[in-house]
């Protein structure tokens, strides 16, 4: 499948008429055994009512008028017969494959293009005996009512219109409220002429006839004229056909009644229509012999008012043969419009491809056939029905053939192919038997070959047919009848589906209705396939017609003739040819039924006339061919460029894929390098969080200690900077791992925007002060003061590039600007230091990636910084861009969308010193294999008056459980023999239902652990936590109430601030650092700021004195009142 061209599909989507069965009933598609839904002898008593047409009247009356008794009877008889035993295979295959008559046809030797001339034959069945039905209604209505023939004709032809458009559903219900009353009136006048013993069957047994001998004796010329009418009846098994279809499938025990109903609805319709040709027979004979002109007698109105009046009144009869008349007419036209629905559905979709709907050629069908009453069919039916008989009969005798003998010889396939994507568009066996055959029909029928083979063209139609079906089928040896194998569907098990899904559709159908299409790689529907127009039959290798006729050129006639005929010109030609032998047969028709006495002038002024128009319309013709010839190779181009470039891109796109599977496989390897690296952070993560836990544990609750003195302090404050260090060393490698796996959570809160850049400068402006650079803050004039946003991230992000600015500065400045437009905030980073050379401005944002200069080595940095910063504002939603030349300085850019919030009504409570809490001692378990760790969590816990009890494993937390029964669990996952999530699952069934469990793990991605554990747990901490974190957790669940009243009592019994003159306090601006210094929590800062300001206010140097004293002993509060009290209330001073 490699060779095929493939479309890009686009879903058909149908409009309502074609998607509901209910009016579509499986056009132009298998009828699906799903849609089966009625019984066997609904569908026989549906497929019945088709013979209630009076025509079979007509036609016999006509034939028995003209030939006398003995010569129709005989026809009636003979073609009743054949016509039965040539519907009988035809019945079968159509119920066994659930086909129509269209469908039968293209798998019985015609090809898919082929049986497009017999769907015309059959159509045009359909509606000229539709015109002879709606005409005999029509008369009635003239005869009964007194309306108008002309609106007769429109009353009789749209009134069946609505009764068709919902298909089978309706039809068979009409069929069986209405069959009772026909079956009553056909044979009640019949009756009771035969009770009475007044039927004149002598004098019809001896009719004569019009051109009868008057001996009554049989005449084969007669014989031969009288079965060709007869014959034109013998496409009536397509619309027998059209209702069996739907006959349910045979099954065990129910073999007779499925035999009886296909026998009955099919072939059998003959033996009731046989029947009723020999009452049309008889009945024309009794309305001569009761004075009724010729011309009258043979209309079904006039001879039926008359067999009802030999029974009844004169106004009886008339109603009954009124309500006879309407109910027949009614009954076989639905039947009529039906068929040439569908036939007229099949032969449009072939040529235009597409389908509008089975209504829409209904209306098309009843419309031509209201054009056609005006015509007068009575007066010349006969010679219309006579020659039509003659193709008729060769297209049913070519399908007879390749049923009956080529199938058990095995000349074509044993089953039948409709679907267009497996057959041929010509067969030979079926198109060109049936051709050869009316060709010698139509050359017997013409009167060449003598008067009786004239007569008997009609049955040289059917033996011709039947002869060479199987004699093409044996010298083409059947390859013709399909192009390709059929690829089975099967599932993943070897079974065939029952259903699949149409890949245009997206419909599904059974699998009988499906094809494989290589174009569109998938499986395609039977009516989707027929009305595709891009595939260009591409899964059939020199299938279709074109391709056909070239090969049949090459086999027959020389080569240099052969590649003329493939031409433009030979194309040109050979359209010409067909449109002249139409024109030429369509005028030849009208000529040869015209009556001279009709029109003024003689036939030779008429053979003149219609001479002119035919060379008229050649002229016209021959012009609209040259442009059909120049548009069709001009697409031929088209469509050969489009392959050509197709290709081409095919071959590309096959390329492309290559690489994508080697890019795909590089990638999968680097996804499984960067997997690994990312478990070996988390895992050596787990290893460090446990000893930075106690040691930064230790560190707050020893700096907690008023006993520690002074000149130890700031070394504890080092332990926990140092632990604070290490732990944000760990969060930013684990920030990058998690960022790239996409699991790192941003929030959005509303904060501070100016609180938080004052904080910012403050911090880098003492920085930059040790370094005697300057450092500038630029803020814009419109910031907001409150936005939404991350503010750790953020400040993740600025401390990153501000630190960097002043670590590779040595002299100038570092300048912060802040930009705020349209919700976006743009934070500049600019500095004059050594710069960044243009080749390394890539590589400064990938991990672990540092600069290679003079300096660098001594510059300590873990070449993380700059990689966090970038990932953390792309995850932000943001950008940052950098710009720098080598010993020039860098700016570094970073926007972000950091919307303006409303500033709060009241200012966040200032934080309290915590030393117990309210109500009864709540007892809490701690669970943890670290020793470091359980002493850590007892110590702190303890002072503040809980009960700790604490297990070194999860059995002896299940053991104490029990006796404790602790308030709270504070359980480590990670522990030998049982984990901490088992332990927790555990507690919860055993009895500590309603307990607070909180987790505690090493491990920062236990954040994804698996939903199941949310369940059997309250909360979750991350070592290292802050103890304030975990009394935050605490106060939630067990809802206490944390006392400060020790401290308040302490501060109050603390001495008060001694009061300074206002000439030793220092000026404001460092009065005011010094308070944002408190509040950032940055005693380094605030002993550097002091210092600074002893060495440049030496007349502050008591002041300074008194302040370092509260920071060594860390009293911030008082620290904070002091500056408070000096700043707001000068009378104090």
């Amino acid at each position: 499948m490699a060779g095929h061209q493939r479309v890009v599909r686009l879903r058909r989507t149908y409009n309502q008429w074609v998607a509901n069965q209910t009016l579509e009933d499986y056009a132009l598609r298998f009828t699906a055994k799903s849609g089966r839904r009625w019984s066997a002898i609904r569908v026989a008593n549906t497929a019945l009512g088709a013979i209630s047409f009076l025509a079979l009247e007509a036609i016999g009356a006509s034939i028995t008028l003209n030939y006398g008794y003995t010569n129709a009877v005989s026809a009636i008889l003979c073609v009743g017969l054949l016509i039965f035993l040539t519907g009988l295979p035809i019945s079968y295959y159509a119920v066994k494959y659930g086909v129509d008559i269209d469908l039968l046809t293209r798998g019985a030797g015609f090809g898919y293009i082929g049986s497009t001339v017999t769907s015309l034959i059959y159509a045009s069945f359909t509606f000229i005996f539709f015109a002879l039905e709606a005409a005999i209604m029509a008369t009635a209505l003239e005869l009964f009512l007194g309306i108008p023939l002309n609106i007769g004709y429109l009353i009789c032809a749209l009134v069946i219109i609505p009764m068709v458009i919902y298909g089978i559903t309706l039809i068979s219900r009409l069929q069986v409220y209405t069959q009772p009353l026909w079956v009553v009136l056909q044979i009640l006048p019949f009756l009771f002429l035969a009770w009475q013993g007044i039927a004149p069957v002598e004098e019809w047994q001896s009719f004569t006839g019009r051109f009868g001998d008057e001996s009554g004796s049989f005449n084969v010329l007669l014989f031969g004229s009288a079965s060709a009418v007869v014959f034109s009846l013998i496409a009536q098994i397509g619309e027998q056909v059209d209702f069996l279809r739907f006959l349910p499938r045979e099954r065990r025990g129910k073999r007779a009644k499925w035999w009886l109903a296909l026998l009955a609805a099919g072939p059998g319709w003959i033996v009731i229509g046989a029947l009723k040709l020999l009452l049309g027979s008889f009945l024309v004979v009794l309305a001569l012999s009761n004075g009724v002109a010729p011309n009258l007698a043979v209309e079904p109105t006039h001879m039926y008012l008359v067999a009802f009046k030999q029974m009844a009144s004169p106004e009886m009869a008339m109603a009954l043969t009124g309500v006879f008349v309407i109910v027949c007419q009614i009954k076989i036209n639905v039947t009529n419009s039906y068929a040439g629905s569908i036939a007229w559905s099949n032969f449009f979709s072939r040529l235009t491809h597409s389908h509008p709907g089975r209504v829409v050629w209904l209306v098309f069908n009843v419309v031509i056939a209201l054009l056609l009453m005006e015509l007068g069919v009575y007066k010349a039916l006969d010679r219309t029905l006579g020659l039509y008989s003659i193709v008729a009969v060769a297209w049913i005798g070519a399908i007879f053939a390749d049923l009956v003998i080529n199938k058990p010889l095995g000349l074509s396939p044993p089953h039948i192919e409709f679907k267009r994507a497996h057959l041929y568009d010509v067969n030979p066996v079926g198109l060109g038997s049936m051709t050869i055959a009316s060709l010698l029909a139509l050359v017997a029928y013409s009167g060449i070959l003598g008067d009786i083979p004239r007569a008997f063209a009609s049955y040289i139609a059917l033996a011709g047919a039947i002869v060479l079906a199987p004699l093409i089928a044996y010298a083409t040896k059947g390859r013709y009848y399909l192009a390709r194998k059929e690829e089975p569907f099967l599932t993943p098990e070897g079974k065939a589906p029952a259903m699949l899904k149409c890949c245009i559709c997206e419909h599904s159908f059974e699998t009988e209705d499906m094809a494989h299409c290589p174009v569109y790689t998938g499986p395609i529907c039977s009516l989707c396939c027929s009305l595709d127009a891009r595939c260009e039959d591409d899964c059939k290798k020199e299938a279709r017609l074109g391709d056909q006729l070239k090969v049949f050129f090459k086999t027959v006639l020389p080569e240099t003739i052969a590649v003329r005929l493939a031409s433009r010109l030979g194309l040109y030609l050979g359209i010409m040819l067909i449109v002249a032998l139409a024109l030429g047969g369509i005028l030849s028709f009208v000529y040869f039924h015209t009556e001279p006495g009709t029109l003024a002038g003689s036939r030779l002024g008429i053979g003149q006339a219609l001479t002119q128009v035919f060379f008229i319309l050649l002229i016209i013709s021959g012009v609209m061919a040259w442009l059909f010839v120049l548009v069709h190779e001009s697409r031929k181009v088209a469509n050969e460029e489009t392959r050509r470039q197709t290709s081409l891109l095919m071959r590309e796109i096959r390329a492309h894929s290559r690489t994508d599977r080697k890019l795909q496989k590089a990638k999968e390897a680097a996804e499984a390098a960067n997997q690994a690296k990312s478990r070996y952070l988390i895992g050596i993560s787990h290893e460090l969080r446990s000893p930075l836990n106690a040691i930064s544990g230790y560190a707050q609750l020893i700096q907690r200690d008023p006993d520690i003195p002074a000149r130890r302090r700031d070394a504890i404050k080092v332990i926990r900077h140092s632990s604070d260090h290490l732990a944000g060393l760990i969060e930013g490698l684990l920030d990058i791992s998690k960022i790239e796996a996409g699991h790192l959570t941003i929030y959005r809160d509303r904060f501070n925007l100016q609180d938080f850049l004052t904080q910012i400068v403050d911090m880098f402006r003492l920085q930059a002060d040790a370094k005697s650079i300057e450092f500038r803050f630029l803020p814009s004039g419109n910031l907001p003061i409150h936005v939404y946003g991350d503010e750790k991230r953020l400040r993740q992000v600025l401390i990153n590039l501000l630190s960097n600015a002043i670590k590779w500065t040595h002299f100038g400045s570092v300048t912060l600007k802040v930009g705020y437009q349209n919700q976006v905030a743009e934070f500049s980073v600019i500095d004059t230091g050594i710069g960044i050379a243009e080749r390394d401005l890539e590589r400064i944002f990938i991990p672990f990636e540092r600069v290679e200069t003079a300096e660098s080595s001594s510059i300590p940095g873990t070449g993380l910084g700059l990689a966090i910063t970038k990932l953390l504002t792309e995850v932000m939603g943001g950008d940052i861009g950098v710009q720098s030349s080598l010993g020039n300085g860098s700016t570094f850019r970073v926007r972000l969308l950091l919307s303006a919030a409303q500033t709060p009504d009241r200012p966040a409570p200032a934080e309290k010193q915590i030393y117990g809490y309210e109500g009864a001692t709540q007892t809490i378990m701690v669970a943890d294999d670290d020793p470091a760790q359980r002493n850590l969590l007892r110590d702190f816990l303890v002072p503040l008056g809980f009960k700790v009890v604490t297990v070194p494993n999860a059995k002896a937390c299940l053991e104490l459980a029990e006796e404790e029964l602790p308030e709270v669990f504070l359980l480590d996952i990670s522990m030998p023999g049982m984990s901490g999530w088992e332990l927790a699952r555990r507690l919860r069934q055993s009895g500590h239902g309603a307990a607070v469990i909180i987790m505690i793990s090493a491990s920062a991605d236990e954040r994804g652990r698996d939903p199941v554990h949310r369940i059997f747990h309250d909360d979750y901490l991350v070592k290292p936590f802050r103890l304030k974190e975990l009394l935050e957790r605490l106060q939630h669940h067990l809802k206490i109430v944390w006392r400060t009243g020790e401290r308040e009592e302490a501060q109050a019994q603390a001495p008060e601030a001694p009061l300074f003159a206002p000439g030793i306090l220092p000026n404001a601006e460092s009065l005011r650092m010094l308070r944002q210094l408190s509040q950032m929590g940055h005693i380094r800062g605030i002993r550097e700021k002091l210092d600074d300001i002893e060495r440049h206010q030496p007349q502050s140097a008591a002041f300074v004195a008194h302040l370092r004293d509260l920071v060594s002993e860390f009293d911030i509060k008082r620290y904070e009142q002091l500056l408070e009290t000096v700043e707001n209330d000068d009378d104090c001073f």
